[in-house]
Order: structure tokens, then sequence, then C-alpha cells
């Protein structure tokens, strides 16, 4: 059996290819993609060098439902996420399962004999008709800031943020630029607002931009280093926890 993995997190491909070959000797996976872009271009290109497709839901670039709309998936196919609001029962068929990350050796198991059994297609028609009709939309994420600054009011755009953090009970945000301002909003509520492939809080008292970063030192007990652009005033150090979940979104 041959298997494309479209998948856009590191650590979650390097997993499904180990309980693969771990479970199924006779599996080939050929090929790892992870944007919906690439997806649509090698399936273009390939259109019956796979016989399954494990398919995270939500890629670098939006959401897999798109290649289903721009190209025609002749592969069975399970779907991957980490969240469980997406129309389940659209994939309740003898042709398509449903994973919930961390994927598991017997949900993984079920989900390749299910494969193996079923003798169609994904029905395309039926399950953009179940997502339209029961997926979530999209989160929207704040896309500026209004700071007080003064006497003045200052908008500043989310993608001008270098990083936020806090420092003797004041939250600071740094735009790219170097400019420094106190924010009000806790760095909770201002981390739930911003779009987690751009902004990773590496600690409790810091959230970064991708774009600030300007290189990486690992340090003795496996903490990391960040330098950043512009610099920080202060250490910046991805909390051992975090390691990780940080070197994770930065492969994205």
């Amino acid at each position: 059996m041959k298997v494309l993995i479209i998948e856009d997190e590191i650590m979650a491909q390097k997993s499904l290819v180990r309980l693969l070959s771990q479970n199924f000797p006779d599996i080939t996976v050929v090929n790892i993609l992870s944007s919906v872009k690439g997806a649509v271009s090698w399936l273009k290109d390939n259109p019956d060098a796979a016989d399954v497709i494990f398919m995270d839901v939500e890629l670098s670039d939006g959401v897999c439902f798109e290649i289903f709309r721009q190209t025609n998936v002749k592969a069975k196919v399970i779907m991957t996420t980490a969240y469980d609001h997406y129309a389940v029962k659209a994939f309740e068929t003898g042709s398509v399962d449903y994973l919930l990350k961390p994927i598991d050796s017997t949900a993984l198991k079920r989900a390749v004999a299910r494969c193996r059994m079923s003798g169609g297609m994904v029905d395309v028609e039926q399950l953009l008709k179940a997502v339209g009709n029961n997926a979530e939309p999209e989160k929207e994420y704040k896309e500026r800031y209004i700071i007080r600054f003064n006497d003045r009011i200052v908008p500043l755009q989310t993608s001008d943020i270098a990083y936020v953090y806090s420092e003797e009970k004041n939250n600071y945000l740094v735009t790219s630029d170097g400019h420094k301002y106190v924010i009000d909003s806790s760095l909770d509520v201002i981390y739930e607002d911003m779009n987690p492939r751009d902004f990773f809080r590496i600690s409790r008292g810091c959230i970064m931009s991708m774009k600030a970063i300007r290189s990486i030192v690992k340090q003795a007990g496996g903490r990391l280093r960040i330098m950043t652009d512009p610099e920080s005033p202060f250490e910046m150090t991805v909390s051992r926890s975090r390691v990780d979940d940080f070197l994770a979104w930065i492969e994205r």
C-alpha cells in the first residue's frame, strides 16, 4: 500500500511515519507534503501514486478541503487533526476515517483496516456539503491594537509586533522598528487574539513573532536562547517545557 502524508507539523510527520513503519511493513510512504498548494500540484502530477492519503485538516496555507475543490482526489483519505470540532460524521463512511491527534496505534490500525476493506473513493460532493453545513468557521485573529500613549492614540498592526513581554507588573509591546509601548491587556488575552502560526508564547512572560527571530542558541539544561531583531532588553529564553513545541513551530 502506498501512502501520501499531507501534514505541516514536523513532529506529527515523524510520529506518523514511525507508527506506520512499526505497524504496517507493507506500507510505503511515497511523499510528505505540508501545504494545500503543494498537495494540489503533486496530486495533479501524480494522480494514481497513492492508495491512501493521511491528510491534516489545518495546513500551513489553509484547510485541507481546498485540496478536494482544486483537484481530483482518487485515493482513500484518512483525516487527522488536533481538534474535534470539525464535521466528524462527514467522514464516517467506508472510505474515509478521522483520527484525533496524538494518533495512537489502535486508532491507526482501525483506520488502515477500514481503507483496506473499502473499495470506493472519497465522495467529494458529500464531503464538501457536510463540511459546509457543519464545520465551524475559521477563527479570526486580531489585526491591530490601539495603544494609548500620553495624549495620543496609536493604532498598531499586529504584523508590526516583534514581541510582547511582562516586566515589573507592566506589559510592553515592542514593534519591528524598535518602538516600545505599555499595553493594558494581559499576555493571556493578547496571545488568545494572535495567530499561532505567527506568534509563540515562549514563557509565561513573553510572546514573540516569528519575524523577530535572528538566531537561536542552545543552552545547558535543554533551554533555548533567542536573539531577536530588534534586540531584546532582557535574555529571551524558551522555557524547557516549551522547547519541543517551539521547534515544531519554527519548522512549519
